[in-house]
């Protein structure tokens, strides 16, 4: 599927790192139960750095939250306060198409 610069984007995918296991599956579950996102996502990674004019490394956990795009802006202020780092990722990447049922459920679960 093509996408042009007119396309509406719909829905997104909104990602952040967490130091921890623990703090990921709370960060995930306060997402979802404030209907902010239909799904969350997270497994490990291995992050490489650069952090305060140094090489770092460290062991985090990458979430990724599928919502509609009218909700990312509230959905990156939902993160940043309930983030532990002093300066969190969070990147918004726009869903251009997917399985329609998929992209409708999203939507409706995100509703009110």
């Amino acid at each position: 599927m093509e996408a042009t610069m007119t396309q509406k984007i719909n829905f997104v995918m909104v990602s952040t790192t967490v130091d921890n296991e623990a703090l990921a599956r709370e960060l995930a579950d306060a997402i979802v139960a404030s209907r902010l996102a239909a799904c969350v996502q997270y497994t490990s990674v291995f992050s490489t750095y650069r952090w305060q004019g140094a090489v770092e490394r460290a062991d985090e956990y990458l979430l990724l939250a599928k919502t509609r795009a009218s909700l990312a802006d509230q959905l990156s202020a939902f993160i940043k306060e309930h983030h532990s780092y002093e300066v969190p990722e969070i990147i918004v990447t726009p869903i251009i198409g997917g399985f329609k049922a998929y992209l409708d459920w999203i939507s409706s679960e995100t509703e009110g």
